[in-house]
């Protein structure tokens, strides 16, 4: 049972959660509010008119929202003080069920207009705000929901029909129950419906789903490392072609193609259109490029770099060439007029094409541009003619040093230089005398 149910049986219908608090799916228990959690949030619509003035909210049309994915409108007739969040009773066929209040105003008005409403659509009754006994009976009806889809999976099973029965939502009186299931081909479940009314007492509608709803009730995380879309934020499921696949040069696995409904994904719809009006500005594959060296065929196709590339054989990658679109459409029509190519390169060379290294564009340098240490210039390492310049430098700056007035150059102060050559000097004449001095070694015997 919702936690967020059971506070409000505990304290009553008087102590209903704030707007910002509440969550259309979980109550505001497992995401914070603010529609933030899983699957069944991808029916929250922000109502844009609430803030405007004079009157584009006042109308008596409710969005009230139930269990899986199932929602329904309503007229407010009482002109009860509703807000976003409210748990209500509604008018249903027969008996009562118990929502939450989703969306109110004009907008609601457009939400029935996007959903393609026949125009004898009866719009119900709100009948109140939920109460204690209200809430009550509807939590002792979902405890029930679990026990009773396993029971009738097996009731299924007995009766030998190729069906499974996905989950059961009870109406908010506990007298009537929706079956939600999943089967290939038409089922004739007449007998079902009999024993289910006969072993649960209540009344039974069977509503079937396609397997893209089944996983969208579920959730779950795709391949991509986010969640399923069509439990996240899609509504309407679109039918997906493998042509969508070929337009995007997919591979076609069907083990990387179908998503955790085991149908195609949805996400190859996304860019489908993109890719199709991209392919439209490049040259045809099927035409075969002839040349003087031989016939090239198409291999493959870059779109977004509008690049082609073309083989000396059909089957296998033989002697690959890359070339632009612009000059695939020229030799095409070179062929046309009879012609052919030494080539298929522009340029008799064959050279590749150059790849611009990466470029700061905004004319920065690196953060740790004064992180890196100059290195000190080896004189050995440098050219020689770099060496005599650097030696013409030299004698620049001496011719300069000179006075031109005549006179004599200062000489430099080399006291230090000169002092150690002294000492150099008279530590070896030291040495020098102390080897003379040494005594002869005397013959022996």
């Amino acid at each position: 049972m919702n936690s967020e149910l059971s506070k409000q049986i505990d304290s009553g219908p008087e102590q209903m959660p704030a707007v910002t608090d509440y969550c259309v799916n979980c109550g505001g228990d497992n995401c914070g509010g603010g529609n933030a959690c899983g699957s069944r949030c991808n029916l929250h619509s922000y109502n844009w008119l609430a803030d405007i003035p004079g009157g584009f909210n006042e109308n008596e049309l409710v969005e009230v929202h139930f269990k899986n994915t199932r929602k329904s409108f309503y007229r407010n007739s009482a002109h009860l003080p509703l807000k976003i969040g409210d748990v209500v009773a509604v008018e249903a066929n027969p008996g009562h069920d118990i929502g939450t209040v989703a969306m109110l105003g004009r907008l609601v008005k457009l939400q029935m207009k996007r959903a393609n409403l026949r125009q004898d659509f009866e719009l119900l009754r709100v009948f109140r705000k939920a109460k204690e006994q209200d809430l009550q009976r509807f939590a002792e009806a979902k405890a029930k929901e679990v026990d009773t889809m396993i029971r009738s999976r097996k009731i299924a099973v007995d009766l030998g029909l190729k069906m499974k029965i996905g989950d059961v939502e009870y109406q908010g009186d506990g007298n009537k129950a929706i079956f939600y299931y999943i089967a290939d081909e038409r089922v004739d479940f007449r007998q079902l419906i009999k024993v289910l009314a006969e072993v649960f007492k209540i009344r039974v509608e069977m509503k079937q789903i396609g397997a893209r709803q089944e996983a969208g009730r579920i959730g779950g995380i795709g391949p991509c490392g986010r969640p399923l879309c069509c439990a996240s934020w899609m509504t309407n499921f679109v039918s997906v072609a493998t042509s969508a696949a070929r337009y995007q040069d997919i591979s076609l696995n069907p083990q990387k193609l179908a998503g955790q409904c085991a149908k195609l994904k949805c996400c190859m719809n996304f860019e489908v259109d993109s890719y199709v009006e991209a392919t439209k500005q490049l040259p045809p594959r099927d035409i075969p490029l002839e040349t003087v060296d031989g016939t090239y065929y198409h291999f493959k196709t870059d779109i977004f770099k509008k690049e082609m590339t073309y083989s000396t054989d059909k089957r296998i990658p033989a002697n690959l060439v890359v070339l632009s679109a612009e000059r695939v459409l020229e030799v095409i029509e070179l062929n046309a007029a009879g012609e052919k190519p030494e080539k298929l390169l522009p340029n008799a060379d064959d050279r590749k094409k150059e790849h611009m290294a990466f470029g700061d564009i905004l004319g920065q340098d690196a953060i740790n541009r004064f992180d890196k240490k100059k290195k000190k210039k080896n004189k050995k390492s440098q050219p020689k003619k770099q060496q005599a310049q650097v030696k013409e430098e030299k004698s620049v700056e001496k011719a300069e040093d000179r006075p031109q007035d005549g006179s004599e150059r200062r000489p430099r102060n080399n006291a230090k230089r000169n002092r150690g050559r002294r000492e150099n000097r008279e530590r070896n004449n030291d040495n020098r005398n102390g080897k003379n001095m040494e005594a002869p070694k005397q013959p022996e015997g």
